[in-house]
């Protein structure tokens, strides 16, 4: 379920809110291949399968940085912010990858609301902690803490 907050009042009001989860998303080789194309990371533990599968994981895993990327359309299921001018990820004050994506695997993030603060230039910092979640398995695929601005 999709939580809307409307202007900088309802984004603080938000501090320490479990946002819950996102749906599923799989994970397959022609989007690992595509982010494998746009990073020039072509390492044989995404995109050969053949070979992957008696690597380590016994097939192919998505790179560390594409799980992370998948946490801003994740995101946009779980927070819906109107009336403000204009957000931007601010950054990432710690990021793990715990354990990997397996291609064919899915995942989907749960976010909560650490806090949330008033900045310069009419503004509020929200602090997040993202899990990505691996459907099946017993450790997530990359936890963050998030940094988001939100100016009115």
């Amino acid at each position: 379920m999709t939580t809307t907050a409307h202007g900088l009042d309802e984004i603080k009001a938000l501090a320490g809110k479990d946002l819950g989860h996102s749906g599923w998303l799989e994970i397959t080789q022609e989007r690992v291949n595509t982010f494998a194309d746009a990073t020039d990371d072509h390492q044989w533990i995404h995109v050969d399968p053949v070979r992957a599968a008696d690597g380590p994981f016994g097939g192919p895993i998505a790179h560390g940085y594409l799980t992370l990327s998948l946490v801003i359309p994740l995101f946009n299921e779980l927070l819906d912010i109107q009336g403000v001018k204009m957000s931007v990820n601010y950054g990432l004050e710690k990021v793990r990858f715990p354990s990997p994506v397996k291609v064919g695997g899915r995942i989907r993030l749960a976010a909560v609301v650490v806090s949330v603060e008033d900045v310069p230039g009419d503004g509020v910092q929200m602090l997040l902690d993202f899990t990505v979640e691996i459907e099946g398995a017993n450790k997530p695929a990359c936890v963050a803490r998030v940094i988001y601005r939100h100016y009115a």
